[in-house]
C-alpha cells in the first residue's frame, strides 16, 4: 500500500517537474524575483505559485465535470496569460532603457512575495486543463485510483514537483546571470526578450488548442 502511494507522490512529483521547466510567467518572474531581490524572495514567490498550484489540482482531480463545461473560460484566462506576458515584457524593458524609474510594476510593489506568487499564479490557470489531461490519463490507465489517499500523495507529489522545477530557475537563473557577468541592462534586456518570446508561445498555444 504504501509502496503504491509512494509511486503515485512520484508520479505526481515528476509531471509537475517536467511541466514547471518550459518558459512560461512564473518560473521566469521567479529568476527574475531571485536575481533583483534575494533568494528568500525568490522562494517566498515560489510558495505562493505552488499553493495555488495545488489547489487548481484539486480542482482537476475533484472537479473534472466542471473544467469540460468551462473549456471557453479557460480560452479567455489564456489571452490574459497573453497580456500579463507582455506587460512584463514592457515593464522589463522600461527599466532597461529607464534606470533610475521605477522597475517592473507587476514585480516590484510592497506585496508579500508569497501573496503576489499566489496571485499571479491563480490569474494564469493553465494549470487546470495541464492537469486535467494528466488526471484523465492517469485515471483511464488506473495509475491513480480514485481514492482520497492517493489524491492526496498526488497533490503532494505535485506542489513539491512545482517548488523543484521553480528552484532550477531560482538557482540556476542566478548562477548563469552570475557566470554572464553582464550589467543591469543587459540583463533586464535578456529577461524581457524571454517574457516577450514566451507571450508568443502562450498566444499560440492558445490559437491552436481552441
Amino acid at each position: 500500500m504504501m509502496l503504491n502511494l509512494l509511486y503515485v507522490f512520484g508520479v505526481g512529483l515528476l509531471i509537475s517537474f517536467l511541466g514547471t521547466l518550459p518558459l512560461g510567467t512564473l518560473n521566469v518572474a521567479a529568476m527574475q524575483i531571485a536575481n533583483k531581490e534575494n533568494i528568500k524572495a525568490g522562494i517566498h514567490f515560489s510558495l505562493g505559485v505552488a499553493l495555488v498550484e495545488i489547489i487548481y489540482l484539486r480542482i482537476s482531480l475533484k472537479g473534472m465535470g466542471w473544467v469540460i463545461e468551462h473549456h471557453q473560460l479557460f480560452y479567455w484566462l489564456g489571452w490574459v496569460t497573453v497580456a500579463m506576458l507582455l506587460a512584463l515584457a514592457f515593464f522589463t524593458f522600461r527599466a532597461a532603457t529607464h534606470p533610475h524609474k521605477k522597475k517592473n510594476i507587476l514585480l516590484d510593489n510592497s506585496m508579500g512575495r508569497f501573496w503576489l506568487g499566489a496571485t499571479m499564479s491563480a490569474l494564469n490557470p493553465v494549470q487546470i486543463p495541464f492537469w486535467f489531461g494528466w488526471s484523465t490519463y492517469l485515471l483511464t490507465n488506473r495509475i491513480l485510483l480514485p481514492r482520497t489517499i492517493e489524491f492526496n500523495f498526488f497533490t503532494a507529489g505535485g506542489g513539491i514537483g512545482t517548488l523543484m522545477g521553480l528552484a532550477v530557475f531560482i538557482w540556476g537563473g542566478n548562477y548563469i546571470i552570475q557566470k554572464l557577468d553582464a550589467n543591469q541592462k543587459k540583463l533586464d534586456i535578456f529577461i524581457g526578450c524571454i517574457f516577450l518570446l514566451t507571450a508568443f508561445i502562450q498566444a499560440y498555444k492558445v490559437l491552436t488548442q481552441h
